[in-house]
């Protein structure tokens, strides 16, 4: 069976770090695009990474200089590192990939707060 499953998520203060990783099982995740996305309720998904098979890794630019995307392909996981974290990065950050298909995964709920 196909999963990814996501945790690192948790509670923050302004201007602080978290790091996510999304854990694949059932598949290889370098195999396919992976990405890294973020919803708030009431607005849209909003993709801030995709990382190819190549490693070629496209960005949104409201976490440019702030957050990084990172894989691990020996233990088929990929890390979402985020510092200087805002409290409109407050989101369900969720991972998905489009082998077999197109998978999501459940997210992790980060939320940053004073």
């Amino acid at each position: 069976e196909m999963r990814l499953v996501e945790s690192g998520g948790g509670l923050v203060q302004p201007g602080g770090s978290l790091t996510l990783s999304c854990a694949a099982s059932g598949f290889t995740f370098s195999d396919c695009d992976a990405s890294w996305n973020r919803q708030v309720p009431g607005k849209g998904i909003e993709r801030l990474f995709k990382i190819h098979p190549d490693g070629f890794t496209q960005y949104a630019d409201s976490v440019k200089g702030r957050f990084t995307l990172s894989r691990d392909i020996t233990k088929n996981i990929v890390y979402l590192q985020m510092n200087r974290l805002k409290l409109e990065d407050t989101a369900e950050y969720v991972c998905a990939t489009d082998c077999g298909g197109g998978l999501w995964g459940a997210g992790t709920q980060v939320t940053v707060s004073s």
